[in-house]
């Protein structure tokens, strides 16, 4: 058996697939059954894309009832499940507080209170009504909804789903650091994952994978700069204002979808309130860089 590798950008990230096989001609089989899902899922959940589901979605009138996509339907219960867990840590319909912001590493001025309160009355997934047989109903005018926090994990998960079923014999979905890792490597040995500080240049801890998926969410790759200050690009859902406290979270889980959903709830709830979280699911860990750069870890290492 040999590792095959291949990169692209998907999703508007870039995405690294790893395939155990035979073969390159076996490996391509893989790598094209899973751009082909990862586009899918894009077109499903993007809210960049025109003519996406979740476009569409972001089109309807408030107080209205419309019929969704199922997957969509379904993924969005699974949200609404973790906006109760968290306490509202985690929340897809923050779009509307998103577009105050550019995330693009330059110097920028923060919004103003009332632009900040303005978007606020937009957001909430209490207001948010999903019905049976697909259907769905936005509370509160001009409500939108983004799966930035969770799609890509989502998209790992459904890639790893369909190479099981087609047979791999071992691979890795990497989403832009929502890793998703199936079987063992060529060689037999365990996959392992890396976790590097926040400019990317050290690695701070390698581990063999303790589970299936780790996502990591911090303020490395997407931030901006306002009187001196970094500011990552997670934002607080009731404050509407970038979080601020740690410098990444990475959480390890059986599933990417969930780590990468729990990474970012955590960012927002603090160090002691996200631990306690953690500690509540099965076979979850956490590696944890405060501001201060202090570690805190529960990984069985």
């Amino acid at each position: 058996m040999n590792e095959f590798r291949l990169q692209c950008k998907l999703m508007g990230s870039q995405f690294e697939l790893v395939v155990v096989a035979e073969t390159q001609v076996f490996a391509d089989q893989f790598f094209e059954a899973g751009i082909h899902e990862i586009k899918r899922i894009e077109d499903l959940m993007s809210e960049f894309k025109n003519d996406s589901e979740t476009s569409r979605i972001n089109s309807f009138p408030s107080n209205v009832i419309f019929t969704i996509d199922a997957e969509v339907h379904q993924l969005l219960v699974r949200c609404q499940k973790l906006y109760s867990l968290t306490q509202g840590a985690f929340d897809v319909s923050m779009a509307p507080l998103k577009k105050l912001y550019s995330f693009k590493r330059t110097e920028a001025i923060l919004p103003n209170a009332k632009e900040i309160k303005s978007a606020l009355s937009k957001t909430g997934f209490e207001n948010i009504l999903l019905l049976d047989n697909n259907r769905l109903c936005f509370l509160k005018k001009e409500m939108k909804i983004s799966f930035a926090a969770i799609g890509k994990g989502y998209a790992a998960d459904k890639v790893k789903a369909l190479w099981g079923a087609l047979g791999i014999h071992g691979g890795v979905i990497n989403a832009s650091g929502d890793i998703c890792t199936i079987g063992q490597r060529a060689d037999g040995n365990n996959w392992s994952a890396g976790i590097s500080n926040t400019d990317w240049n050290q690695l701070l801890l390698k581990i063999q994978m303790p589970c299936a998926a780790v996502a990591t969410s911090g303020d490395y790759e997407q931030y901006f700069t306002s009187n001196g200050k970094k500011y990552g690009h997670t934002l607080h859902p009731k404050t509407g204002l970038p979080v601020q406290g740690m410098r990444s979270v990475s959480v390890f889980s059986p599933s990417a979808e969930l780590s990468d959903a729990l990474a970012t709830a955590i960012n927002v709830m603090g160090l002691e309130q996200g631990k306690h979280l953690l500690n509540q699911f099965p076979q979850t860990w956490y590696y944890i860089l405060d501001d201060k750069n202090k570690t805190h870890s529960n990984l069985p290492v």
